[in-house]
């Protein structure tokens, strides 16, 4: 049976599949696909590391949280070696203010604002949590699947931050000269991949295999993909920043199943070359 894990946020569908999740909790869902014997499950987990709620509110409305950097969040971590496929997405929560803990010791935080604790770049915690998060897989001795790490996809606040009346009013996609990844977004797509590489050579070790979804440069060249204003029916009366993070445009986001699905395709065709190379060994060795 194919068993697909997602952790963090990721948008896939094909047939009515069957409800087989383990928990009432919407954030953690299992759907079997009868028809291709397939599992496809996701766990929320915005950290992917241990994590625990400081203050709901914090000093941005949005907030204050707890992060354990050296603590794998075990509500993904304890049920991953039954998949064969792992997907790792996670990025624009790590913009919330946060206090960073290691070895069970305050050392820091993001954007607190509290008295007598040093902030820390946002990058800090984001890298020690990818970290964390592969040495996490490549520690599980039953684990033989492939992860992917699907890479930061930014947002498109013009104006303002989200909170300073920015907003994402274009109607059409940048061309690709008329948009560079630069300044946080390139840092956050930058650690990422650098502690990829990490996890991936540290996994290769055991036998694990990695693979980059890649899809930061297709999603920074679409301002036009998100709600921005329109995050609501219009016969509403509600007040709401404008989101230009989520995306909601046909297209941009199916880009990733597109590049998700080729990508398991040919998975799919290295593991058959790969049995029949084996096959024909083990007969001219008889």
């Amino acid at each position: 049976m194919l068993r697909v894990m997602v952790i963090g946020c990721l948008n896939v569908q094909a047939e009515y599949p069957i409800d087989v999740s383990y928990t009432p909790d919407e954030h953690f869902k299992r759907w079997k696909y009868t028809s291709y014997n397939f599992t496809m499950a996701t766990f929320w987990t915005p950290f992917l590391i241990k994590t625990q709620e400081a203050d709901p509110n914090g000093p941005t409305q949005t907030g204050l949280f707890n992060l354990y950097l050296d603590e794998p969040d075990d509500t993904w971590t304890t049920q991953i070696s039954e998949f064969d496929y792992v997907i790792i997405s996670a990025g624009h929560w790590f913009y919330r203010p946060a206090l960073y803990y290691e070895n069970r010791r305050l050392v820091g935080c993001r954007f607190c604002q509290l008295d007598n604790i040093t902030d820390l770049p946002m990058y800090y915690g984001y890298r020690r949590a990818f970290r964390t998060a592969f040495k996490a897989i490549n520690n599980l001795k039953d684990f033989k699947g492939i992860t992917y790490l699907r890479t930061f996809a930014p947002s498109h606040f013009e104006g303002g931050l989200w909170n300073q009346g920015g907003s994402c009013v274009r109607k059409r996609p940048f061309m690709s000269n008329e948009k560079q990844l630069e300044g946080e977004d390139l840092e956050l797509y930058m650690t990422q991949v650098e502690e990829y590489r990490v996890g991936e050579r540290k996994g290769r070790e055991r036998g694990l295999r990695y693979r980059l979804l890649d899809t930061t440069q297709a999603m920074l060249l679409r301002p036009d993909g998100h709600p921005s204003i329109y995050g609501h029916w219009a016969h509403e009366n509600v007040t709401l920043y404008n989101d230009c993070v989520h995306w909601c445009l046909p297209g941009p986001i199916d880009t990733w199943s597109d590049l998700l699905l080729e990508m398991l395709k040919r998975e799919g065709r290295r593991s058959y070359e790969e049995s029949v190379e084996r096959r024909g060994k083990k007969e001219r060795m008889s």
